[in-house]
Parts: C-alpha cells; sequence; structure tokens
C-alpha cells in the first residue's frame, strides 16, 4: 500500500454519500452493481485460470488477455466492495488516509487499464502488418516488459494526485457525494487552493487518454493501409474478426470513461447522480462484458472454457471435443 505524508487532520473522517438523491433506492442500486461486480470477477478469474493452465494458451495474446482481466478485477475491486458497505450497511465513513490510498489504487489500476488496451492494439498491429514477424517481435517476455512500463508510467503519473490533495486543509462539512473517492470529487471537499489538482487531473485525463487513443488510432490506421492492400476479401473478413473483441473493449472504455471525466468536471447543469451512475457503470460494465466478448471471438479460449465446463458438469471421463 501507498504511503502518504498527511498534516494533523489525519484523523478525520469523509462521508461518502453513495449516490445523492437515491439514498432510498441504494438497496435495489445495489443489485445491478453486485450482479455486475460478481459475473466479472467470475468471468475475468476464469480467463486466468484457463489461460494459467493450458500450455498451448501461454502465447502474447492470451497474456495480454490475462492483464487485461487482472486490471478489470483491481479496478472495479478498489471501489465496489466500499460502495456494496454503503448501499447495504450504511458505512458511509472513511479517513482521510484510507480515501486517498483508494484514489490511488483505483486511478492508478485504471490507467493500467488504458496501457493494456494500448499494448494490445499494437498487438494486432503486429500480426495482421508482420505476421511473419510476429514471434520475434512480440515475445512473453516482451509482453511483460511492456506491461511493466504501464505499470510504471500508471504509478508515477497518478502518485501526485493524492499527494498534492494530502496537505490540503478540509472543509467541516467533509460530505463527499460518490461512492467512491474519486479525484475531482475529494479536491472539492478542500477549504484550500486546488488549483495545482485540478490542473494536474485534468491534465492526466487528457495526456493519459489522449496519448493512449493517438497510438491506438495509430496502430489501426497502419492496419487498415495494410487491409486495403490485401486484394482477398475472405483474408480481410479473417484480420478484421481478429480485431473485433479489442474494438469492442475500446469502446466500452473510452467513450463512457472521457464522457464521465468530462461531465464530472464541467457539467454543472447535469444532474449529481448521473455522474455517480455513469462513473460507476464505466467501470463495472467493461470488467463484465470483456470476458465474455473475448471468450466469444477467440475459439482456442473459448474452447479451452467449454473443455472445462463439460469436465465439471460431464460423467468421469467425458472430455470435450471442439467442432
Amino acid at each position: 500500500m501507498a504511503n502518504f505524508s498527511f498534516s494533523p487532520s489525519d484523523s478525520s473522517i469523509f462521508i461518502l454519500t453513495g449516490i445523492p438523491g437515491l439514498e432510498a433506492d441504494h438497496i435495489w442500486i445495489s443489485i445491478p452493481f453486485f450482479a455486475f461486480y460478481i459475473m466479472g470477477l467470475l468471468g475475468n478469474f476464469t480467463v486466468l485460470f484457463v489461460v494459467g493452465k493450458e500450455q498451448t494458451l501461454h502465447k502474447p495474446m492470451y497474456l495480454l488477455l490475462c492483464m487485461l482481466a487482472l486490471s478489470d478485477i483491481t479496478t472495479s475491486t478498489s471501489f465496489v466492495p466500499k460502495a456494496l458497505c454503503i448501499f447495504w450497511f450504511n458505512l458511509k465513513s472513511i479517513t482521510v488516509k484510507s480515501c486517498l490510498t483508494q484514489m490511488f489504487f483505483f486511478h492508478a489500476f485504471s490507467t493500467m487499464h488504458s496501457a493494456v488496451l494500448v499494448t494490445m492494439a499494437f498487438d494486432r498491429y503486429v500480426a495482421i502488418c508482420n505476421p511473419l514477424r510476429y514471434a520475434t517481435i512480440l515475445t512473453n517476455a516482451q509482453i511483460a516488459k511492456l506491461g511493466l512500463v504501464g505499470l510504471i508510467r500508471a504509478v508515477l503519473f497518478i502518485l501526485p494526485m493524492p499527494l498534492l490533495l494530502s496537505g490540503q486543509p478540509f472543509c467541516a462539512n467533509r460530505i463527499i457525494p460518490h461512492t467512491y473517492c474519486d479525484h475531482i470529487a475529494v479536491a472539492k471537499v478542500s477549504c484550500g487552493d486546488i488549483t495545482a489538482s485540478r490542473v494536474y487531473g485534468l491534465l492526466m485525463a487528457f495526456v493519459i487518454i489522449g496519448f493512449d487513443l493517438t497510438l491506438i488510432g495509430l496502430s489501426y490506421g497502419l492496419i487498415i493501409r495494410t487491409l486495403l492492400r490485401i486484394s482477398s476479401k475472405e483474408a480481410n473478413q479473417k484480420a478484421l474478426n481478429t480485431c473485433t473483441a479489442h474494438i469492442c473493449a475500446l469502446l466500452m472504455a473510452y467513450p463512457l470513461g472521457l464522457l464521465s471525466s468530462l461531465s464530472h468536471r464541467f457539467g454543472q447543469g447535469i444532474t449529481p447522480h448521473v455522474h455517480i451512475i455513469l462513473s460507476n457503470l464505466n467501470y463495472l460494465i467493461p470488467p463484465m462484458l470483456n470476458p465474455i466478448i473475448y471468450g466469444i471471438k477467440t475459439k482456442d479460449l473459448r474452447d479451452k472454457v467449454l473443455k472445462y465446463i463439460c469436465r465439471m458438469y460431464s460423467p468421469r471421463g467425458t472430455d470435450f471435443k471442439p467442432a
């Protein structure tokens, strides 16, 4: 866990309200929250288990799927348990230290998630544009190094957020209208000058998302250029099919995430509970759907998952044979 330096107000408590204006419906809201979270955990742990057990899946693409699954698990787990405590048990209090720690891990894991999506775009570029060199360019070791770079980037970029806020004086009314300690939501509780925190948070949002989307756009631009040079429609279709799952993951991650971030900072006319629900869904739906999408679109993974399911429910000694 990260250790931060705090002012004498270390013992102070923040109050997370949950979803403001919908407190009476928290129990009902918790049902889809819990369902999405559990489905996400089951799906992503299944991916990790199957890839870990099957030697034939110890390849760069499946290592990337494991990294995506881990980032999905850690991001959702950094805030959903506390949100459910608010919904179920009305446990709204959180210490300053716990709040800033949650903020760090939540934003770091979500930044790591973006880095994994960029690496997956590069993987698709190499697979389609340089298929003969794929095995030499992208080895498991290279993927692990890229993952480490993404993790270091996340820590270095996100660490200043809680550090900048840790020295701020907080107002007597320490109510945060959110289900978790989002950076800008916590900053608004401060009575001091939060210009540096606001600017840094906005800058990081645009730098991280802008840089990552630029790399992803460049990868797909080169992929499209390569496909336009291929005369075979069948080859084009096959290549595009390998990108479908990744494109779905991108469409779930970036548009909703960027909309949520901007609306929280500039959408003063938007009802507060819309901000909060949008923000939560952005980190609940992708972890639930990503393993389903990749399971459907990736034949080898699908076959291995079905094999283990059949072993669980079939008579002893019966093996699954893929079509």
